[in-house]
């Protein structure tokens, strides 16, 4: 299909031909005036069904006159509109079964008659591309898109504005983030239980409750669709003030919250309006990887705090001097899963009061506690308007939503809100209502203790299989809360990491190393530790982590 001979014409370029010759009468037509035509039409002709329902009153013979295109071939549109679907087709851009326009909706779009874009279809159809069917739509046919005919259209030389091999011209902040090496977020294989931390399993979510709140924000669609407050939808703020308030003992004003699209434009924001290139940020070393990230894209300099089972070591902030903020996961350290204690917390507020540093506490998970008591929020304990308050419905609904919040001192309340107005306006609207609904009504908090009973059950299945298989062989860390664990295994080193993680693919389950979560320094990873992987639970069922832990053991028995 796809060594078609230009030189061949479809149908509709007949059509181009009569409109030639029949062109040459167009001013003996219009010369005469529409306005005479049309009075004698109706004179001469009586208004048939057909005269009324036609798709055009008056029938010109220039109306069959083909139209070129201002491209360098000089085509004709039809022609062009019937190898533009044709291209569609085979490079996969129409899936099988998709629907194309209605003759008439196309017409109407491209600006051609009904009759040449019937044409067009009637053509495609016999060449096996689409499938017609009166009165219904006309959809791609299954098939169309064969490997040899995609090989062969690919290899066709390309237009020049396809060309590749130059190198795309980027600001300063574009080549930072080109270099950067993000994590992928491809769908594993079929068959690979996969120990990610992030996704949650799509039966947790809830569904019925979601979509029942939902339908009641349609029934209250205001009467003007316009955009609103960045900061967030009003009734969603008062009702998160009030969340926050008994969940984590924070006391802020409605005006102090602005709803974001996740954690993560959280942190963009803060790396935007606080960071200069050159900057030092203070993080915790292992940390959150796509936080350090935000902050080198801003051109910030990372200086690397170690952290213990009682979280940041906040005595090494003594040799931090000038630094812009301090970005820290004080509940449930990522990754190593430590709680900052109040001694350290206290001590990490000070240094900020003396240095005059932000602090950011990113509160990601703080709703999954197992065997730790709540301790009052850094936020909570700030007297000097130094904490910038991260929360996320991620963990606890789904990463899909795309919904989190922040809780900024007063003096920053109007910068974030324009940052936010600027990034995207606001966020999704009736998502923020549909949320607020839950919030209000006690759906959300009663999920909160279903989800939290769910993750304490896996939580615990995971520890059982982990003693079960691999016993003495392995250090458990961070297992008191949150949706996942760090397991160091004694037999092997750091440096082995890598050849782990493919032994235990091979057996088929997914397992994610420590290693890339530390910052290098000089090209060598600091302290000198077993190989260590961080094992999330919060998508797998007891009977899948079962499984996979038991698959694990066996790649680390085959590597002892």
């Amino acid at each position: 299909m796809c060594n078609e001979d230009p030189k061949r014409k479809v149908t509709h370029d007949a059509l181009e031909f009569l409109g030639t010759a029949f062109g040459k009468m167009f001013w003996q037509v219009h010369g005469l005036g529409t306005g005479w035509l049309a009075r004698w039409m109706s004179s001469s002709i009586g208004a048939t069904w057909h005269d009324l329902n036609c798709q055009f009153k008056l029938v010109f013979l220039d109306q069959f006159a083909g139209v070129n295109m201002s491209d360098r071939s000089h085509r004709g549109r039809g022609r062009a509109l019937y190898e533009e679907i044709k291209a569609r087709v085979l490079d996969g851009t129409y899936g099988a079964g998709a629907a194309l326009p209605s003759t008439r909706a196309c017409a109407a779009e491209r600006g051609l008659s009904r009759t040449t874009v019937s044409t067009v279809y009637e053509e495609l159809a016999s060449e096996g591309f689409i499938k017609t069917k009166p009165g219904g739509s006309s959809r791609v046919a299954a098939g169309a898109k064969s490997d040899s005919d995609f090989l062969a259209c690919i290899t066709r030389p390309a237009d020049s504005h396809c060309r590749s091999g130059a190198r795309a011209r980027l600001s300063a902040f574009g080549e930072r983030v080109s270099e950067l090496k993000l994590p992928s977020t491809a769908t594993p294989l079929t068959g690979n239980i996969d120990f990610m931390y992030g996704p949650l399993a799509g039966a947790d979510f809830p569904t019925l409750t979601w979509m029942k709140a939902s339908r009641q924000v349609d029934r209250e669609r205001p009467e003007r669709l316009a955009y609103t407050d960045a900061r967030g939808d009003l009734r969603l703020r008062r009702a998160l003030q009030s969340y926050v308030a008994r969940s984590r003992g924070i006391s802020c004003s409605v005006g102090q919250l602005v709803i974001v699209n996740g954690s993560q434009q959280a942190l963009d924001f803060c790396a935007r309006l606080l960071l200069d290139p050159g900057d030092k940020v203070v993080v915790e070393n292992p940390g959150y990887r796509m936080a350090h990230h935000v902050f080198s894209a801003a051109g910030a300099r990372l200086h690397g705090i170690s952290v213990d089972h009682q979280g940041l070591k906040t005595d090494q902030l003594r040799r931090v001097r000038r630094a812009t903020f301090a970005y820290v996961t004080p509940t449930h350290q990522f990754p190593l899963g430590s709680f900052l204690t109040m001694p350290r917390r206290q001590s990490l507020l000070k240094w900020a009061a003396q240095t005059g540093a932000w602090i950011l506490e990113d509160d990601y998970d703080s709703e999954y506690r197992y065997a730790v008591r709540p301790v009052p929020t850094l936020q909570s304990l700030d007297e000097n308007g130094a904490v910038i308050y991260i929360g996320t419905f991620s963990k606890i609904l789904s990463p899909e939503l795309r919904l989190g919040y922040m809780i900024v001192p007063e003096r920053l309340v109007d910068a974030m809100a324009s940052a936010k107005q600027l990034a995207d306006r606001h966020s999704a609207s009736k998502a923020q209502r549909t949320l607020a609904i839950l919030l209000e009504e006690g759906s959300y908090d009663r999920h909160v203790r279903r989800l939290r009973r769910l993750q304490e059950a896996r939580r615990t299945a995971l520890l059982a299989a982990l003693e079960r298989y691999l016993p003495g062989r392995l250090t458990v860390d961070g297992a008191s809360s949150g949706l996942h664990l760090v397991i160091w295994i004694h037999e092997l080193s750091s440096a082995r990491e890598a050849d782990l993680v493919a032994a235990a693919r091979r057996e088929q389950v997914l397992v994610h190393p420590v290693g890339p979560l530390y910052l290098t320094h000089g090209g060598r990873q600091a302290p000198r530790r077993s190989a260590g992987l961080v094992l999330g639970y919060a998508l797998l069922d007891p009977d899948q982590i079962e499984r996979g832990v038991k698959r694990l053991a066996a790649a680390v028995r085959r590597m002892g």
